[in-house]
């Protein structure tokens, strides 16, 4: 597996950012330089990116281990030549111890990735290389092995592979000023702009009565005047007194 990713999804999963990365070389006697550091950990094809060296990643996990678990007395970690590699079986060892897990709890971190394995396959990996039952660890057992640290470590984390030193930035009043979604007011409408669903203003509709006739409104004030014109009549005819031969003469008080 390329030690780049290595090294940024352990630091992801450890919360372990720039400072706290320089001090653990430290302890193996290693003088980290921050420009460096910085170029490791982007990914492959991002401007600035450099290898990750095997000599690196073993520091860094030799590191790991004695920040964890304390410095062993008469032992002192051994850097790696120019030509010697760093296998992924040896990653996991270093992790194993740096973590203090044993078979048990590496097989629980697996399945917090999705990824089933049995004892008897675990302890293969951790064998010598001339064992009869060593067998190598191939890129998905060590990837699968960091996702868990992920998922139980930082829980609530929605990815990971990101930069420790980017995920550990707390957002800034100004960040979250500007991520916030302006509020807007709602238009005040006049009722000159109200217009109907066809698009054209509104306009008063004539009366239509119940046989569907409309009435214009000329034709409603000829009806009213011819209305008032015979309840006049009407009135004057309830004051003469009639009958079917005439008039009759009004009576002699």
């Amino acid at each position: 597996m390329i030690h780049n990713d290595v090294l940024r999804r352990l630091r992801y999963a450890l919360a372990i950012n720039d400072t706290a990365a320089i001090s653990i070389f430290k302890l193996v006697n290693y003088d980290m330089e921050i420009g460096y550091l910085h170029a490791v950990m982007k990914r492959e094809g991002e401007e600035g990116y450099l290898p990750c060296r095997d000599k690196i990643i073993s520091l860094f996990l030799d590191g790991l281990i004695i920040k964890n678990r304390g410095r062993q007395e008469g032992q002192e970690p051994q850097e790696l030549g120019p030509k010697e590699r760093l296998s992924n079986n040896e990653v996991l060892r270093k992790i194993r111890i740096a973590m203090s897990y044993k078979d048990e709890d590496m097989i629980d971190v697996l399945k917090l990735a999705d990824f089933r394995m049995s004892k008897g396959e675990l302890s293969a990996f951790f064998r010598k290389p001339d064992h009869r039952n060593f067998k190598p660890a191939g890129d998905q057992v060590v990837r699968n092995l960091l996702q868990g640290m992920v998922k139980k470590y930082r829980p609530d984390s929605t990815g990971a592979g990101r930069s420790a030193q980017t995920s550990l930035k707390k957002p800034t009043t100004s960040t979250l000023g500007a991520n916030k979604p302006k509020e807007s007011k709602p238009k005040e409408i006049k009722p000159a702009e109200i217009t109907p669903k066809n698009g054209k203003p509104n306009e008063s509709k004539p009366h239509t009565n119940k046989q569907g006739v409309v009435a214009s409104p000329s034709k409603k004030v000829e009806s009213a005047a011819s209305r008032s014109v015979n309840d006049k009549s009407q009135k004057g005819k309830k004051q003469t007194n009639t009958s079917v031969w005439g008039e009759l003469p009004a009576k002699k008080r």
